[in-house]
């Protein structure tokens, strides 16, 4: 999800501070740490789920069982809460509970990553490195341009909001994602969290320069971090998507 309470106007000379201080290397080494090590615990929780019988429990004679949904919702109220709680918690806190989210989402993805192996094992690599390069082709473009992207927040919100509506009527009726609608919607989930990998990322440099408290810093670097995960994995789980469309 966007970054909206950190979406802070910053001065041309502020701006400057964050292009020439060194504090925000370290900055976003620390959100990128907490990011890619999330994502790596949600590659080691899916392959613990299909790797063990633990994955069964996931699926009834009829589809999705009840514990699937516990633990997708689950999830989102968590990462929702997460979000709004973010300069409360400790940074400790926090990151544990980046972690703890990145574990429901490597259990929840079982189902799509199983639908791939057992169709073509090589679109979950084409997946994950068309999803690497274009996060990183976005985050350094939104640390890099000079252009405000602050315009593109309320569309991006609106876009995802719209994407999880889609998402939940898809569980009352699944055929709606057969076809070229389905195709469609996978492309649009792509660019919308493609978009909102550069606004964070503008989001986040601009903060550092406001920020001058360094546990809030810490604190938005978990959250930083919180939402480049939700981008980069959405992106991944789209593109697996349209690569294992038939």
């Amino acid at each position: 999800m966007a970054i909206k309470n950190v979406a802070i106007k910053t001065k041309p000379d502020a701006a400057q501070r964050v292009q020439s201080g060194g504090g925000v290397e370290i900055y976003l080494k620390r959100i990128f740490a907490l990011m890619f090590g999330a994502v790596a615990v949600t590659a080691l929780a899916a392959w613990a789920t299909m790797a063990t019988p633990l994955w069964t429990i996931l699926f009834t004679a009829n589809g999705l069982s009840v514990v699937y949904y516990i633990l997708l919702f689950g999830g989102l109220a968590l990462s929702i809460w997460a979000q709004v709680r973010a300069f409360s918690f400790k940074p400790s806190t926090g990151a544990m509970m980046l972690f703890i989210y990145s574990i429901l989402m490597g259990i929840v993805m079982t189902p799509l990553l199983l639908i791939a192996v057992t169709g073509n094992p090589y679109t979950i690599l084409w997946a994950f490195g068309i999803a690497a390069v274009m996060f990183a082709c976005m985050a350094l473009f939104g640390y890099k341009t000079v252009k405000d992207l602050s315009f593109m927040g309320i569309f991006l919100f609106m876009g995802m909001i719209g994407l999880i509506l889609v998402g939940l009527a898809s569980f009352i009726w699944p055929e709606m994602l057969g076809g070229t609608f389905g195709t469609i919607v996978c492309f649009i989930g792509i660019l919308i969290f493609a978009l909102f990998t550069a606004y964070d990322m503008q989001n986040l440099k601009r903060a550092y320069a406001v920020l001058g408290d360094g546990t809030q810093k810490n604190q938005l670097a978990v959250l930083g971090a919180l939402h480049l995960y939700i981008s980069f994995v959405a992106m991944f789980q789209y593109l697996l998507s349209l690569l294992n469309r038939n």
